[in-house]
């Protein structure tokens, strides 16, 4: 099977409706994937430096699109090692502060092989930000600013998220995650 661009974006619109919204890991997620404001953008690229320059043209596409809340920026070809997915994030965390876009856009992380620091890598906590490809979200602080105003207190998602882990169990995850990326084109 080809891994064309229909086929990434139905895999991870699969992860996003099955894991994200279904399991409420973001309770702020199923608001804009029911308005239709996610964008998923798919960047092919091996370079890190293209990517980057692929985050700040989307950064300059959100601001042109307002209606546009969020969008997944995700890389299938970039970053299959963790440890070379988080000198990217470094990376883009550090150009998009040089652009200006702190206190406008955060990044989220997801990433296959997301790993905490101190967690072991089979820990089930690291399944919050396991994704079926290396993946930045941008998202808009002043909307986020607003979500969390009308969800109040938002400390506790971390810790709720774990527990929700556990309770589902890695084979369970696993399986999950087999089922998005048994996604065919449509």
């Amino acid at each position: 099977m080809q891994l064309t661009e229909e086929l990434v974006i139905a895999q991870t619109k699969a992860w996003v409706d099955s894991f994200i919204v279904a399991k409420n890991v973001c309770p702020f997620a199923k608001r804009e994937v029911e308005r239709g404001s996610v964008r998923y953008v798919v960047v092919r690229t091996r370079e890190s430096s293209v990517a980057l320059e692929e985050l700040i043209a989307e950064v300059d596409w959100l601001d042109q699109h307002p209606d546009t809340e969020t969008t997944l920026m995700i890389f299938p070809t970039l970053c299959n090692e963790f440890m070379s997915y988080l000198d990217f994030v470094d990376d883009a965390e550090e150009l998009m502060f040089e652009q200006g876009c702190e206190g406008v856009y955060q990044l989220a992380t997801f990433h296959p092989s997301y790993c905490f620091a101190g967690a072991e890598e089979s820990d089930v906590s690291n399944y919050t930000n396991r994704s079926p490809y290396p993946m930045l979200h941008l998202l808009r602080e002043s909307s986020l600013d607003k979500a969390i105003e009308f969800y109040g207190d938002t400390s506790g998602i971390p810790d709720r998220n774990i527990e929700l882990m556990e309770r589902t169990g890695e084979p369970a995850l696993k399986e999950l995650m087999r089922q998005c990326m048994s996604q065919v084109e449509k």
